[in-house]
Formats: C-alpha cells, sequence, structure tokens
C-alpha cells in the first residue's frame, strides 16, 4: 500500500479523523526512528472501524458522526469505576443535583444526587463490587465497579501455604497410555496432581481454545476457530464413558491406528484427531442414548452455555457442510449462510439437528474434562491450580468471527512493527475486536471473553497483553510494515480484567514481551497485572542482570514456547534449528550467532552462580560444563530464576525435563513440527528421572515458605 493522499481528501482532514478515531499517525521503530503511516492505510483502518472516507464528502459524513456522539454527552452502556473512588460521568452540567439510583446486584439500592467536581459530573464512591443497575432521569447504564487491582499470586498461595512455583505444559503433548496420540484434559488432572503433591502452586498451560473440528490439521493453539470454546480433540473419551470408549475403537477397527498414534514422537493431528472424533462420534450415537445421566447433564450444559455454544455448534456443522463442498472460509459461504441469526442458518440447524448436538456434546466432554483437571489440582493442594493461556486473536475464518461480526474488526490482521527478531515486522493473520463496538456493545463480548478464560483456572495469561492499550493493524494483504497502531480503552479493560479477577478468585499474567508503550508495565502493575520475566531478555549493557534484580510484579520464566528450550540454547540447538529451515541469511551470520553465544554461555553461567548475591565472593565459581554436558546448566539456571523476588516462578516442562526442541519455532508453519512434540514418556514415569526429581527440588527449595 502506498502513502500517496487520497483523491478529493485532504491529508490533514484525514489524518484528524484518524486521530479522533484512536489511530496513531506516526509510529517509532525500536532504533528510535519515527514513521508516518500511508493515507492508504488511514482510510482502510478507519473502514474497518465503520468510518469511511473514500471521499470527501464520506469523511466529512463521519466526522460528524464523531462530533454528534461527542456532543450527545450521554451515558455510554457501560461506565467502570473503582471501589472508593468517585466516578466521573461523561453527562452535562446541567444534570448536577439530579438525583440518581443505583441498583446493587444485591438487590440493595443506593441513592443520592450527581455531583460536579472540576468541570465534570460525578457519583460519590461506591464500595460494593459488581455490575450494577445506574439511573437518572432518561438515562441509564451498566456501572461496572472493579477492585483497585486483580487478586494476586501471593493472596492465593498465603491462603494455602504452599511454594510460589509452577510448571508450564503444553498440554497436547501430554502422554497417557490409551490416549489416542493426543495429550487430553485427563492428561492434565494427572499432571496436576502430580506437581501438586510436590508442593507446586500451578500448571501453566498452553491455550485450549475451540479448533475446526472439520480440518484437525490445523493445529495451532494460537489460531483458535473460537476463544470462547475449548478444543475437544483434548477430551478424552474414557473420562466420561470408561470402558465404552474401548467398544467404539473395537466396533470402528481402528486399535492399530491408535497403537501406531501412541508410539510416534510427533502428532498426526489429522489422522490422529480423525480418529479421536470417530470414537466420540460413535459414542454420541450409540452410547449416548443408553446413559440418561450423561444425557440430562449434557441438557442442562447446552441450557447452561447459551449463545456461544449454540453459535459454535453451528458453525461447526456448517463448516463441516461447506468444507465438504470445498469451501473453507465461511467468508465464502453462500450469502445466506455467512449471518449467523439469520433465518437460512436456523433452518439449516433444524435440519440437522443432530449434527448441532453432536458438536454440543463434543464441547460438554471438553468443559467436564477441564473442570476435572482444575477440580484434581485443587484437591492436591495448588491454591492457583491452572493457568490458562487466552490467545491474543481468532481465525478470521472461524465461528468467533462469524458470530460476532459487528463486534470484530473484518478485513485487518494483528501484528507487530519490525523488531529485533522480526526485522520486517509481524502480521499473524488474527482478527480482533473493535474498540468502538467494545463500546457501543458495553463491553459484552471482552467480558464474555475473559469469563470463558477464566470459568475453569485459578490464573490467565493474557497474550501479547499490549492489546489492552493498542494494537499494531495490519489491512489484509498488506505488508506488515503497513500497519498502524489503533488504541483500545485500557483503562476501561484493565477495571473490567481487575473485577473478573475478584470474581473468579483468578490471578492474571501479562504477556508484555517485545515493543511495550512508555509506562506501560508500571500501568499493568498498578492493576495487579503481573509481566513476564524471561532469563535470556533479562540483560543490561553489562551482561545477564541477577536476578535478584528482577520484576517483582512478575513471574520469572527459564523460557517461553516462543524461545528455545534451556537446554536447546546451552547446546546452541536453536542456532542450528533456523540454519537448517534457511531463516539465517548466510553462514556467516551462523558463525556470528554461534561466537555470541559462547560468549552469553559464559556471561551466564557466571550470573547464576556470582550475580545473586548468594555465592560468598570468596567462594569460586565452579567451571563451566561442557557445551554438549546440559544437567549442571539446567538446575543453575532453574534455582537462578527460582530465586528472583518475581511472584511467581514457572519452568516449562521440557526444562524440567532437559529436552532441547521447541514447542514453535516463529516464522515457521509446515516445514517444522511446531504444536507437535509428545513428550518422551508417559506420565506416570515422566517426572521420575534424577535430573528431572532434581530440577523440582530446586524450584521447590528456593520458592516454599
Amino acid at each position: 500500500m502506498s502513502g500517496k493522499p487520497i483523491t478529493g481528501v485532504p491529508d490533514h482532514a484525514l489524518g484528524a479523523l484518524a486521530e479522533r478515531a484512536g489511530i496513531a499517525l506516526r509510529w517509532r521503530d525500536f532504533c528510535g526512528q519515527e514513521h508516518e503511516v500511508g493515507a492508504d492505510t488511514l482510510r482502510y483502518l478507519l473502514g474497518a472501524l465503520d468510518l469511511s472516507c473514500n471521499t470527501e464528502s464520506e469523511l466529512r459524513e463521519s466526522l460528524q458522526r464523531l462530533d454528534a456522539s461527542a456532543r450527545a454527552r450521554r451515558l455510554p452502556p457501560l461506565v467502570t469505576a473503582v471501589a472508593g473512588q468517585p466516578v466521573p460521568l461523561d453527562v452535562d452540567l446541567e444534570e448536577t443535583g439530579r438525583a440518581f439510583a443505583i441498583a446493587l446486584e444485591s438487590g440493595a439500592t443506593i441513592d443520592g444526587r450527581l455531583e460536579a467536581h472540576d468541570g465534570r459530573i460525578s457519583l460519590p464512591a461506591i464500595d460494593t463490587l459488581g455490575y450494577h443497575r445506574l439511573q437518572f432521569g432518561d438515562q441509564q447504564c451498566t456501572l461496572a465497579v472493579a477492585p483497585p487491582a486483580c487478586v494476586s499470586a501471593a493472596e492465593l498461595c498465603a491462603d494455602a501455604r504452599r511454594g510460589t512455583w509452577a510448571v508450564a505444559a503444553q498440554l497436547y503433548g501430554l502422554n497417557l497410555p490409551g490416549d489416542g496420540g493426543i495429550g487430553t484434559y485427563d492428561a492434565l488432572g494427572h499432571l496436576a496432581a502430580r506437581l501438586g503433591a510436590a508442593g507446586a502452586a500451578a500448571v501453566a498451560v498452553s491455550p485450549v481454545h475451540a479448533l475446526f473440528s472439520a480440518e484437525p490439521a490445523h493445529c495451532s493453539p494460537y489460531s483458535p476457530s473460537s476463544r470462547l470454546l475449548l478444543n475437544a480433540l483434548h477430551a478424552d473419551p474414557r473420562e466420561a464413558f470408561g470402558k465404552a470408549a474401548g467398544q467404539a475403537r473395537e466396533a470402528l477397527g481402528m486399535g492399530e491406528e491408535v497403537a501406531r498414534q501412541e508410539a510416534s514422537g510427533l502428532i498426526d493431528w489429522a489422522r490422529a484427531g480423525r480418529a479421536r472424533l470417530a470414537v466420540l462420534r460413535w459414542l454420541f450415537e450409540n452410547e449416548l442414548p443408553h446413559r440418561s445421566d450423561l444425557a440430562d447433564e449434557l441438557r442442562r450444559h447446552r441450557q447452561h452455555a447459551g449463545g456461544a455454544l449454540h453459535d459454535h455448534a453451528h458453525f461447526e456443522a456448517l463448516h463441516a457442510h461447506c468444507l465438504h463442498e470445498g469451501i473453507w472460509s465461511w467468508r465464502q459461504w453462500p450469502r445466506e449462510f455467512r449471518d449467523a441469526r439469520g433465518d437460512a442458518v436456523a433452518a439449516f440447524a433444524q435440519a440437522h439437528a443432530d449434527e448441532v448436538s453432536y458438536h454440543a456434546f463434543l464441547q460438554w466432554l471438553a468443559a467436564r474434562g477441564l473442570a476435572k483437571a482444575q477440580r484434581e489440582a485443587r484437591e492436591a493442594g495448588m491454591p492457583i491450580g491452572l493457568i490458562a493461556d487466552l490467545a491474543i486473536g481468532s481465525d478470521p475464518n472461524g465461528s468467533h468471527v462469524w458470530s460476532r461480526q459487528r463486534e470484530t474488526l473484518v478485513g485487518v490482521s494483528i501484528g507487530a512493527p519490525p523488531d529485533p527478531l522480526a526485522m520486517r515486522g509481524q502480521a499473524w493473520g488474527l482478527a480482533t475486536l473493535s474498540p468502538t463496538a467494545m463500546r457501543a456493545t458495553g463491553y459484552s463480548a471482552f467480558i464474555e471473553l475473559v469469563r470463558a478464560s477464566m470459568a475453569h483456572a485459578g490464573g490467565v495469561r493474557l497474550d501479547h497483553v499490549m492489546g489492552l492499550m493498542r494494537l499494531w493493524l495490519v489491512p489484509d494483504g498488506a505488508s506488515p510494515l503497513e500497519g498502524a497502531y489503533l488504541a483500545y480503552p485500557w483503562q476501561d479493560l484493565l477495571r473490567l480484567i481487575a473485577l473478573e479477577s475478584w470474581r473468579h478468585r483468578c490471578m492474571v499474567i501479562g504477556e508484555d514481551l517485545g515493543t511495550v508503550p512508555d509506562g506501560f508495565r508500571d500501568t499493568l502493575a498498578a492493576h495487579g497485572v503481573l509481566g513476564m520475566s524471561v532469563l535470556w531478555f533479562e540483560r543490561d549493557a553489562h551482561g545477564f542482570v541477577p536476578s535478584r534484580r528482577w520484576r517483582r510484579d512478575s513471574i520469572a520464566m527459564t523460557t517461553t514456547h516462543d524461545l528455545p528450550t534451556s537446554a536447546g540454547w546451552w547446546l546452541g540447538r536453536d542456532i542450528e534449528v533456523r540454519r537448517e529451515l534457511g531463516l539465517v541469511d548466510s553462514q556467516d551470520e551462523i558463525e556470528r550467532q554461534q561466537r555470541e553465544r559462547e560468549q552469553d554461555r559464559d556471561a551466564l553461567w557466571y550470573a547464576v552462580h556470582a550475580g545473586d548475591g548468594h555465592n560468598h565472593h570468596s567462594a569460586p565459581i565452579p567451571p563451566r560444563p561442557e557445551n554438549g554436558s546440559t544437567d549442571e546448566f539446567l538446575e543453575a539456571a532453574i534455582t537462578h530464576v527460582a530465586r528472583s523476588p518475581a511472584a511467581l516462578a514457572v519452568v516449562p516442562l521440557e526444562d524440567i525435563l532437559g529436552l532441547t526442541d521447541a514447542p514453535n519455532v516463529p516464522g515457521t508453519s509446515d516445514e517444522h513440527p511446531n504444536w507437535r512434540r509428545r513428550l518422551p514418556a508417559d506420565l506416570d514415569t515422566l517426572l521420575d528421572s534424577r535430573p528431572a526429581q532434581a530440577r523440582i527440588e530446586a524450584l521447590g527449595r528456593t520458592r516454599n515458605p
């Protein structure tokens, strides 16, 4: 896309409209250089916000709509507030002294009169947390009163007197005999019970959002069909149906196929996924009709889940139907099927009621399995239990966008401007909610999303948390360099997160790696949202920072799913993988990275032994182990991270086991086995090795009260 002016629309007028809509006209790269956003990008993004500006008359009309909205000075559908603080209202000063009434969630009522302070109308401070109803004159709105901050890890762990450490796991890779080659919610509960007995406070788990049942090979957990529902492929048929699951396999003649999938070190999502779904369908058709207890439970689940499950089940049935005709995206479906609320979709669902019920059945089994895993974690003594992962966006071709089109920015992708790890910028092909629609609908879609992520968890990690304040958005088909930042109502969003955190007793972590707006981490900390301190990034001009200087308001980690494992980093395996995949331009660059890694090994070995004040100056630093040996380094690195003052120390299971291959290599898809690696042993024996035990003991020894 070019930055040339649009014919008939002056640049200054276009820029004025963009700024009013929250689009930044300039951005600064990681080198400090400032860039201007092109006119075509501004026009495209404004169109996505329903502010057309292709002609001067369209631009004038869009500006008038914004002006009319600002002049209205009426209550929006939802106003956020902090308990104990006055509540400013953007209404006319003429309302001063008008009587108001607040109907609290409890049924009680607060009456009073509007006050004027510093030229604004405000309500007196309200101490009662919750979603209340405010009314004065002919105006009314929901009043969301939040606590000052989210529930903290320290608060949750202090109640149980447990250690503040956790293990992170890729759910799909967990391994239990008879699991059909895909990790299950049952395996997650098994792992949580094992770690809970060892003193862990939590298990952080990869996203469990719903993918596409009609196409199991679409396996990235960060590109879901819907963030409101769950991945049905992780449902273990045995959890609800017991021996009948084995009977299903026999009836389908799938014994050899299942055994082959379980023996593989990599998940074949297409084959293993279809096998899992075939077993589940057999149980739905042949076993469920004879189990009145389970059928009643399914019926109650459908009633409780409401519209989100209703929409997703309709989408899944339609998606399978249209995919059979060779049509992948709902945006290419017959026009009458593109409206989730239309008569044609309702007629299709009625004509295919059994298929819709089957997809509701899958979601019920998934929710049942995940709830059981969280219950088992808590019963094992974990004060937090599962820490869920909320992806930053969803696949634009999925059920969430299809069913929430009015709340979604269609035709743009979330991404990131250039940074040292991605010099050309990034466009992730993910859709996100519209800030304009959020305000207009009382944040209903956002609240729905937060509640879904906290439903079966004691903690939640918000992927790319900077999106609460601003998102880098790239028009479809454009280069990531041709994006722009769009502002989001971060104060309202953080208050709503804090309120839901309080209601669910759920701590909140924000993935704040990468380009972070100035002061944003302080804002997160003030609202009780923990950041992330990752070993490889905790450096200054002098080298690796002693872990005693790491942030208290963060979780401390050795690594993440997008970075090398600790053993892989020590061995230089990540550099070799990038060479094999052609992600590095030249042999000279490979050799430069290898030389730099050798220097970093020395620096980190020194830091983990001398930089934390735990080693007396007279005590010699042990010799650095050879590059081919990882055991000593892993235990030292884990101890180093655990010694930090961070609220929680989290070590990925790959580091507990000393694995060298990372779950994901950013910038790759089919050319690398991302999201496919199975753990090397089943959960009954996985943590029994002496090195794994030593690493778990190092965590407990350092983090237990």
